[in-house]
């Protein structure tokens, strides 16, 4: 199954978010719909990549009162486009899922920190294009959420060319 990052994003966003083992349920059914084999290691592949590129990101919900689920989540990040595949309208119907929403705050909070994280990760292993990667990140993040990221671009630019 042949899918980008916008379109695992989509499916996401079917739902609002999904667990890991929902997400590998949807991809698989779809594949299904689109009479196309596949296996769980690209499905699992597909999810790390579009995770990779912030165009999925993991949810920790609270402990109580968001979610009945103390799993964590997977939604839409700021790099996506969330666009849906082919035959993808039919799978909240298939799958029975509830539609679940996400505390903004809190996740915006949570990609701030992972965002920093690697960027001190990239600057620590002086990765100049995961640098440049999470450049192009920062910029997206500000506009996805109410999260200021110049902190982050400062730690990055000693790794970047200057033009």
């Amino acid at each position: 199954m042949s899918t980008t990052h916008d379109e695992v994003a989509g499916v996401v966003d079917l739902f609002g978010a999904l667990t890991r083992s929902e997400l590998t349920r949807a991809l698989d059914e779809l594949a299904f719909k689109q009479g196309e084999a596949v296996n769980e290691a690209a499905l699992e592949s597909a999810i790390e990549t579009a995770t990779d590129a912030y165009a999925l990101v993991e949810y920790e919900p609270a402990t109580t009162g968001e979610d009945s689920t103390t799993e964590t989540l997977l939604t839409v990040g700021p790099t996506a486009f969330p666009t849906l595949p082919s035959n993808a309208e039919d799978l909240p119907h298939i799958l029975d899922y509830e539609r679940r929403s996400v505390d903004r705050q809190r996740l915006a909070t949570q990609v701030r920190e992972r965002l920093t994280a690697e960027a001190e990760a990239a600057v620590d292993a002086d990765d100049t294009d995961r640098a440049g990667e999470l450049m192009d990140v920062s910029y997206d993040i500000e506009v996805w959420a109410t999260v200021e990221a110049g902190e982050v671009r400062s730690t990055l630019e000693p790794l970047l060319p200057q033009d």
